[in-house]
């Protein structure tokens, strides 16, 4: 099981533990989520072959595009629990993969989780490379083995993101998080739940100043 489902599959056992439940999360009002996709999808997909263009120097722009447009998406949802936590670790990954052009992976690390260096780049593509004399940041990289059944290196930015998730996950689950101060945007999808008040489902056409002046009007639904 990846780190991230087995981090979100454990923070909601840990949520029903405590009292917890899903239901709230309905109430969420999750703004530019496609943010969230945009980055974790470049972070999965493969570097493409590009005539002309170095597939480090491709790998590495892709995930320092993933770090960025995480980052992105924390700030404007910066209301949810456990977010600044997130974006240390999303800041910490960029820093190291920004400055060494790539994550580095250390060897030691990668024999200590069960795995062989000499097939780093092969398993893990071109935006990871091992640990040289030329890297800087080299305690910020990928240097925390999960041994078998996990079998994957961690960063320490890795650890506060999924730390920071669980925790979210967690006081979601127990009803701990704030209201979103901020109005949903118009111009970019927003996640908007089936349980979000009348006056934010509507359309942006039908509505007025505020939510008083469209009950008013007649248009609420």
């Amino acid at each position: 099981m990846p780190p991230i489902l087995f981090v979100i599959v454990l923070a909601a056992l840990i949520g029903f533990a405590l009292g917890g439940r899903l239901r709230p999360f309905e109430h969420l009002r999750v703004h530019w989520w496609a943010l969230a996709f945009a980055g974790v999808g470049l972070q999965a997909l493969p570097v493409p072959r590009i005539d002309g263009v170095d597939p480090q120097v491709a790998g590495a722009a892709m995930l320092v595009l993933s770090y960025v447009l995480l980052l992105a998406f924390l700030t404007v949802n910066r209301w949810v629990p456990a977010a600044g936590v997130m974006a240390i670790g999303l800041l910490m990954n960029l820093a190291v993969v920004g400055v060494n052009g790539g994550m580095p992976v250390s060897p030691s690390a990668v024999r200590a989780a069960g795995g062989s260096p000499e097939l780093v780049g092969a398993e893990l593509g071109s935006k990871h490379h091992l640990t040289s004399s030329d890297d800087v940041l080299g305690p910020l990289g990928d240097v925390i083995p999960l041994p078998s059944p996990a079998g994957v290196v961690l960063s320490v930015g890795d650890l506060l993101l999924y730390a920071g998730m669980a925790w979210f996950v967690v006081q979601v689950m127990r009803g701990r998080s704030r209201e979103n101060p901020r109005p949903l945007a118009m111009w970019f999808l927003a996640y908007r739940g089936k349980h979000a008040p009348g006056y934010w489902r509507m359309p942006a056409r039908y509505r007025t100043a505020d939510p008083a002046g469209a009950a008013r009007s007649g248009t609420a639904p």
